[in-house]
């Protein structure tokens, strides 16, 4: 059974990265990057948290799913972004941020460039899937934000500062040509499953390759806790992605 996966923003913090790197001149443009152990070179997952975009959360809760990635022989890249609250973060400031540790991501030693997936949740999947476009690599998107349009909250319009700009929703940037894994709890407290469910849909008709997975009766933070079984699934859409596997 699992515990109450809330606890993931206050657990201790996983086991220490390989490496912190900065890949930019400010403080908060670095990521901490999680090594597998055997040769090279390695597929990657380029990980980027949630928080709806806020200072007041940080990478630490996603290091928990990193690791478990890493012991699966995925090197991660967990990455720090600006965000609101933060100078220079918010729209765009954010968005570009994590374009930036995209490609610094792509050049490091010992990462196969053709096995190269994103991961983001909550606010962390609205920025992965709008990187996904343009750094044209697949993408598993949990919980993610993917309709600022559809469903503005007081906390979107913080981040965007004002009503959302067409190229910062991704609904709205579809098709994006890559391959999309969205990975949702029907039971989602946080951000609606309707927003998935109702993406994925519009990608299919636009003639992306989208795929949603229904996590029945999960909520908002078990697919990243790997101590809830439902994060198997999230494990698991990274592990195919990476490998090229249709599911």
């Amino acid at each position: 059974m699992a515990r109450d996966s809330h606890d993931i923003l206050s657990d201790p913090p996983p086991a220490a990265a390989a490496a912190r790197l900065t890949y930019g001149p400010v403080p908060l443009q670095f990521g901490d990057l999680r090594v597998p152990g055997g040769d090279g070179p390695h597929p990657l997952a380029i990980v980027i948290h949630g928080g709806f975009w806020k200072a007041n959360f940080n990478l630490i809760h996603t290091g928990h799913i990193c690791l478990a990635l890493c012991e699966l022989g995925v090197m991660t890249w967990n990455v720090e972004y600006r965000r609101v609250g933060d100078p220079g973060g918010g729209w765009p400031g954010s968005y570009e941020d994590v374009l930036d540790a995209v490609g610094f991501a792509r050049r490091l030693a010992g990462v196969d460039p053709e096995r190269i997936v994103l991961v983001g949740h909550s606010a962390g999947g609205h920025l992965a899937l709008l990187a996904a476009a343009r750094a044209r690599l697949p993408v598993v998107a949990i919980a993610a934000v993917s309709d600022l349009v559809g469903w503005e909250t007081e906390k979107s319009i913080a981040f965007l500062g004002g009503a959302a700009p067409a190229d910062a929703s991704p609904l709205a940037a579809l098709p994006l040509g890559v391959r999309q894994m969205l990975v949702h709890g029907t039971r989602d407290a946080v951000v609606p499953f309707r927003l998935s469910e109702r993406y994925v849909a519009v990608a299919a008709e636009k003639g992306d390759d989208a795929t949603l997975v229904r996590l029945e009766g999960a909520g908002h933070f078990e697919p990243i806790d790997p101590l809830a079984p439902e994060s198997r699934q999230v494990l698991a859409a990274v592990v195919d992605l990476v490998s090229g596997r249709q599911r």
